[in-house]
């Protein structure tokens, strides 16, 4: 699946939510090790250029921007205690995807989800949900959504609600050779914060996955 072919923004999604951006970005061919040679220090890097003060404030705007909008409809943000981790004592260690996806969220103050583009059935709608609605969460938990929460749904159901996380259906394994990485927007997060958090998403990783970056598109 090519997004940029199978992706559309709903009308009841414009209508409740004018001009807020999300943003997606695609990297075929890669590899997911736990530590590639040279990504500590690149880490490294990243996290003193977070850490400089103008820059910190910039990223806690946007995500207290985030957590004003969770707390709207009765969620915590994670970002919030990801950001006070990460500052005291910096950026945890998994796999390259899921480092790459949480570095992009605290540097840029976003926030990003990666899935296995293989996984989705058909198009994909960034949409608004009824309330009830329904999908399988990551961990297998079900996530049963409110009246206007922002989902993304593919042509079968929906595969992430926004201020509960992504589906179990298209968890990154070890088999995944496409990820896609996928930004939301909220008032208040500039279309530019999501354009910068997934082209440092896809950097790390062409660079330290040997991946092949495909596109990156930002809509609003």
């Amino acid at each position: 699946m090519n997004p940029s072919a199978f992706f559309s923004v709903s009308e009841a999604y414009r209508e409740a939510y004018p001009g807020l951006a999300f943003g997606w970005t695609l990297v075929s061919e890669c590899r997911n090790p736990e530590n590639p040679p040279g990504f500590d220090e690149a880490k490294h890097k990243l996290l003193r250029k977070m850490r400089k003060r103008e820059t910190l404030a910039a990223i806690t705007a946007r995500i207290e921007a985030y957590d004003r909008f969770f707390r709207s409809f009765g969620y915590d943000c994670p970002l919030t205690k990801h950001l006070k981790r990460t500052v005291n004592s910096g950026f945890p260690r998994y796999n390259l995807v899921v480092d790459a996806h949480f570095i992009a969220e605290m540097c840029a103050g976003i926030l990003v989800a990666a899935a296995d583009c293989d996984r989705f059935e058909g198009a994909l709608t960034l949409d608004v949900a009824r309330a009830g609605e329904s999908c399988l969460g990551l961990g297998r938990r079900e996530f049963v959504t409110k009246d206007r929460e922002i989902v993304l749904r593919d042509e079968q159901e929906i595969v992430c609600v926004l201020c509960q996380g992504a589906d179990e259906k298209t968890r990154v394994s070890a088999a995944t050779r496409r990820v896609l990485l996928y930004a939301y927007a909220v008032p208040g997060i500039e279309a530019e914060a999501i354009r910068e958090g997934l082209a440092l998403a896809a950097e790390l990783l062409s660079r330290f996955g040997e991946g092949r970056v495909e596109g990156l598109q930002v809509y609003g």
